[in-house]
This record gives structure tokens, C-alpha cells and sequence, in this order.
């Protein structure tokens, strides 16, 4: 990485990243590479790191959990720490920490999912795909939750690739998942699932949905399970030919591809399908106490190429379910302490500088999906996390007027507390069990899914 501009000054720089995800360590690697010397604590609120590479990638998609080799690398360095178990916010707060560090980047990602804001969406049986990911993932603040899978129909609201993933767990065969680090609880739960029909329903049509081929593709390859789609929402308008016939636009084009090949693949002969809905948005969820169907209200495109809108028209149908999971977008938290934008559900920012109501705020600094919005792929955060760091560099002569304690001041502040911080050697050891315990199950780990399974083996 070259980040051309002077390095500050080596001595006694302590940073405080907030977030141990892709865009927290990426940040750390650009801050050790950039400065020598560098003091770098990521703080991190589970006792776990990794953030969505732990927790939200899919576990039958191990390939993209070997980055978390990278990111052990990176935590390997002399100057390394990581405060996990901390609660930036509640254990120590953002001016806290803005006192004891030179500077603070904040890379906590969009921890919360868009609304419909129909009628009937807090029904139990209504659910985001956060909470269902987080749930056969293993994450501890979902491993408590219940999904109704008595149904034999569920839908999917979102056409992306949380979307396919949610899909895809829900169709695959259970006896195929016990080869995954997927959570012991959402197996024993799977194993039981009646589901058998999963509809996934978007908004606009096949030219806007925003999976990647690959993504797609895979649930062609569910043993047991067609995958279908109507033939006459299929067919695409002018402004829609135009889009995929852009040169950048070859996602699209593929996807397209697909959706008229399970349009034409005829009745379905398996026991299970997926069947792709186009044009359609949720206008009600049914109960009266849970989740019995979803009526949905068509809509028409409008407006010119890469910029139509969605317009209801009179036409509705319904779907019988007992299970409705929306994946239409996920979107950042406000920090207390901190500016945010509502509306964008991001941390105001020039080039990854925090700023507030009357300017930048003094040593805050933002990457990751909380900067950019809920974007890209683990690869993207890179190069985002060092023009954040980029910045930090260009006003080191301000943050570096007087000197900070780092992570001294922060640990006997926590100790005061009675916080027990974890750090990355006792992350390793949790690492370890859930290694081993994987290893008696003939699976590639057993993950622990609560926080105080976590502590006790650290004791």
C-alpha cells in the first residue's frame, strides 16, 4: 500500500479503531503499514472478531472465510491490540475514547435493515434477514430467536445476494449443511423444516436485480429444488434492453439470461422450488397473531434507463406463508457522541473525516459500510479504508498537538468497570474449542453463540 505523504512522527501514536469487521482491519493494516510505530487498538463489542465475515457470510461459503487469515496476520503485529467484549457507547463512550486516542475510525458497519412499513410487518413470523442470518450463523444477539418454519411456503422479500443466501439455506438439504460451520441450533431447527416453496419477490424486474450470476446460479444447484419464474415478468421493456445491453453492466445481461431459463424450464417436477417474482412489492401482511399470508400490489416501471421507479398499479395477489423475511437493504446505527444521517443511515464524512454540524469533529474518522452505505463486497473495504487513512495522515498536525495515553488509560478505565476484555490471544483460544468441538462432530467447527460460553471457557 503506498499512501503518498509524509508519515507523522512515530512516537507515542495511538489509534483506536472501533469495529474488528473487514473495514476495521483493513483500516489497521493501512495504519501499521502507513506509520511506523503505530499503537492500533480495534475495539470490538462480542467477545468474537471478524464481524460479517464470522457472522453474515454464509456457511456453506467457506471460500470467503479465508480472509480471516489476513486479518489474523494483521493482528499478529507487535503494536496490535484488540478490547474485545467492549461496548463502544455503553462501557466506554466516543469522547472517552477521542480523549485517549490521536484519532478514532469508526468501521462498526450497518447493523440494522431497512423497513417495508406495511401493515402486519412486526407479526411474529416477520423477520429481517439480519436476524435470520445472525441466526444460523451463530451471532449471540440472534440465537435466542425462533423462526416459523411449519409452513411449507415462505417468502423472501429483496432480490440481492443476502437475498439468495436466505434462500439458499432455507432450500439446501440439511444433510448437506452438517458439512458447515453453520450454528448446532438452526440445524436441529432446519432438520425439522416443513418449508418447501420460497418465493422471492422484487420490486422492479429481472434487469434491476442485484445479484451476482454466481450467487444465482448456485440455487440451480440445490439437490432436489427447481427453480422457477413467470415468463411474462420476464419480458423486458425498452429503458430495461438498454440498461443490459450496456457494456458495464454484464451482471445484469447474465442475470437475465437466468431468469428466462427458469421461465422456460416448464412445470416444476421437484418436491421443492424457488419461483422468482418481478414487479411486485409487499402491500399487507396477514395475521391476526402471526404470519398466515402477504397480499402483494404489482408495479410498472417508469422513468429512463438506470433511473426507473417502481409504480403501483390496481392489480394485487396474495401467497399463502408462515414465514416472511425482508432483505431489502441493511443501514447504520447512530453512535451516541457522534453526528449521523438519517436518511442515508451514515456517519457524514469528507473522504472518511467525520463531520458534525459546525465542521470536522476533532480526530473521528469512518469507513466501511458506515461511511459508504451497505455497498460492495469484503474486497471493496480496502481500498475505502485507506483514503479514510489517507485523510487521518493529512491531519496529523492537528490530532498530534498534544500527546494521548491509548490503550493504558482505556484498559484501567474498563478495569474501573468490571469489564473483561478479550483480547486476541484469548480470541485464539475460543478459536481453538470451537475447532475441536467441530472436530467431534466430524464438522469443520461448532461455534459457541453465546457470550457467556465464550467467557467461561477463558474463565
Amino acid at each position: 500500500m503506498n499512501i503518498d505523504m509524509a508519515s507523522p512522527d512515530q512516537g507515542g501514536c495511538h489509534v483506536a479503531v472501533v469495529g474488528s469487521g473487514p473495514s476495521g482491519f483493513y483500516a489497521a493494516e493501512a495504519l501499521l503499514q502507513a506509520i511506523p510505530g503505530v499503537h492500533v487498538d480495534m475495539f470490538e463489542a462480542l467477545p468474537v472478531p471478524y464481524g460479517l465475515v464470522r457472522s453474515g457470510v454464509a456457511p456453506d461459503h467457506p471460500k470467503l472465510k479465508e480472509v480471516m487469515a489476513v486479518f489474523e496476520r494483521i493482528a499478529s503485529a507487535d503494536n496490535f491490540r484488540l478490547l474485545a467484549n467492549v461496548r463502544v457507547g455503553a462501557d466506554v463512550t466516543v469522547d472517552e475514547l477521542r480523549e485517549f486516542y490521536h484519532a478514532v475510525i469508526f468501521a462498526c458497519g450497518a447493523q440494522s435493515d431497512k423497513a417495508l412499513g406495511v401493515q402486519g410487518e412486526a407479526l411474529p413470523g416477520s423477520h429481517t434477514a439480519t436476524e435470520f442470518v445472525g441466526w444460523y450463523n451463530g451471532h449471540p444477539a440472534y440465537t435466542d430467536h425462533t423462526f416459523d418454519l411449519s409452513h411449507d411456503t415462505a417468502v423472501i422479500v429483496g432480490q440481492g445476494n443476502v437475498a439468495a443466501d436466505v434462500c439458499r439455506i432455507l432450500m439446501t438439504p440439511v444433510d448437506s449443511l452438517r458439512n458447515t460451520d453453520i450454528a448446532d441450533h438452526a440445524l436441529e431447527a432446519l432438520a425439522r423444516s416443513r418449508v418447501k416453496h420460497v418465493h422471492m419477490v422484487g420490486r422492479r424486474g429481472p434487469a434491476q436485480a442485484s445479484f451476482s450470476p454466481r450467487e444465482l446460479r448456485e440455487l440451480t444447484g440445490i439437490a432436489g429444488c427447481t427453480v422457477t419464474a413467470d415468463a411474462h415478468e420476464c419480458v423486458l421493456g425498452p429503458s430495461c434492453r438498454e440498461e443490459i445491453e450496456a457494456r458495464t453492466n454484464l451482471n445484469a445481461r447474465k442475470n437475465v439470461e437466468l431468469f428466462a431459463s427458469f421461465a422456460s424450464a416448464g412445470t416444476p417436477m421437484a418436491v421443492r422450488t424457488i419461483h422468482f417474482r418481478f414487479g411486485w412489492s409487499p402491500a399487507v401482511i396477514h395475521g391476526p397473531e402471526k404470519v398466515r399470508r402477504i397480499t402483494l400490489q404489482h408495479n410498472r416501471l417508469s422513468g429512463p434507463p438506470f433511473a426507473q421507479f417502481a409504480q403501483p398499479d390496481e392489480v394485487t395477489c396474495g401467497i399463502d406463508c408462515g414465514l416472511v423475511l425482508r432483505s431489502i437493504g441493511y443501514r447504520g446505527v447512530a453512535i451516541p457522541g457522534l453526528p449521523f444521517d438519517p436518511d442515508q443511515g451514515t456517519l457524514p464524512h469528507d473522504r472518511g473525516r467525520v463531520i458534525g454540524e459546525h465542521g470536522p469533529v476533532a480526530g473521528a474518522y469512518v469507513t466501511g459500510w458506515l461511511k459508504r452505505g451497505p455497498s460492495g463486497i469484503i474486497g471493496t473495504n480496502r481500498a475505502d479504508s485507506i483514503e479514510t487513512v489517507a485523510t487521518l495522515i493529512r491531519d496529523w498536525p492537528q490530532l498530534s498537538e498534544r500527546p494521548r495515553p491509548g490503550s493504558a488509560a482505556a484498559r484501567t478505565l474498563l478495569t474501573l468497570r468490571s469489564v473483561r476484555v478479550v483480547g486476541f490471544n484469548e480470541w485464539l483460544a475460543i478459536d481453538a474449542a470451537e475447532l475441536e468441538r467441530g472436530r467431534q462432530l466430524g464438522r469443520p467447527r461448532s461455534k459457541f453463540s453465546r457470550v457467556e460460553q465464550m467467557l467461561k471457557l477463558l474463565g
